[in-house]
């Protein structure tokens, strides 16, 4: 006896959805029975999400957008309301650095930019998404922040851009919970551990990805699955009543 879907019917937007974990996130809504707008600045590679996601007889619409500016983030939500009329689900998930500098090193155009990218795209992508999930009265935000909220991590150098944009994720969580609650929206940050992403397995060999996944009290690195079925959790049903929270998805890593 098939298993219902846990989203069906249901439409859904996740930013920076063209690979890891955002891809992992689009992938899993999908299977559940959501039709999910595959944002990201990178449109040949939400345009391969898409199309996977259509070969599993799931729905999706590939959309460019850098999610820092207000009018291509307006552009996107205008494009899933045109084509679907609602947004149940929104993933802030677009986020990320190049490479580390240290407080001395780092410019202030480099930290506009980490904070733009990886704070400010939550704000712009909520505060349009919002304005119709409010008329509707219901809704799930989720917002994907990262171990380095909670404190620098033990196998990188420490970046603090990427930290306080990260933290501000939480932060902003809290205080949207608070603020949307009354109309029906729950608003929840995801904060993955060091996560074995293509991108991370390209950076490291499988000795230094070892001695990473040992020192965790599951002897494990996270994976995207793991983040995405986390996501599915707050996003259907069975998370209805949980709001402003940081789940730490990261193998008990920060206990240690």
């Amino acid at each position: 006896m098939a298993t219902e879907k846990k989203l069906l019917g249901s439409r859904a937007i996740v930013t920076g959805a063209a690979q890891g974990i955002g891809e992992a996130i689009a992938k899993t809504l999908a299977r559940e029975g959501a039709s999910v707008g595959i944002a990201d600045i990178n449109i040949q590679g939400a345009k391969r999400v898409a199309y996977e996601i259509e070969n599993m007889s799931g729905l999706a619409l590939p959309i460019q957008v850098d999610a820092t500016q207000l009018n291509q983030v307006a552009e996107m939500v205008r494009s899933v309301l045109e084509q679907w009329k609602t947004i149940d689900i929104l993933v802030n998930n677009a986020g990320g650095f190049s490479k580390f500098f240290s407080i001395l090193e780092i410019t202030e155009a480099e930290w506009d930019q980490i904070i733009a990218l990886n704070l400010k795209s939550v704000f712009l992508c909520t505060q349009v998404v919002v304005k119709h999930m409010m008329e509707r009265r219901k809704g799930r935000i989720i917002n994907i922040a990262s171990q380095t909220s909670l404190g620098p991590n033990p196998f990188v150098p420490s970046y603090p851009p990427y930290g306080a944009a990260k933290a501000g994720v939480v932060g902003l969580t809290k205080h949207l919970a608070k603020e949307l609650g009354p109309y029906g929206i729950t608003v929840n940050a995801i904060s993955p551990g060091v996560c074995l992403t293509p991108r991370l397995q390209k950076l490291r060999d499988a000795e230094t990805l070892k001695r990473m996944a040992d020192t965790s009290p599951l002897g494990h690195m996270v994976e995207p699955q793991d983040i995405a079925e986390a996501v599915l959790f707050l996003a259907s049903e069975t998370g209805r009543y949980i709001t402003g929270i940081n789940l730490s998805v990261n193998s008990g890593a920060m206990i240690v």
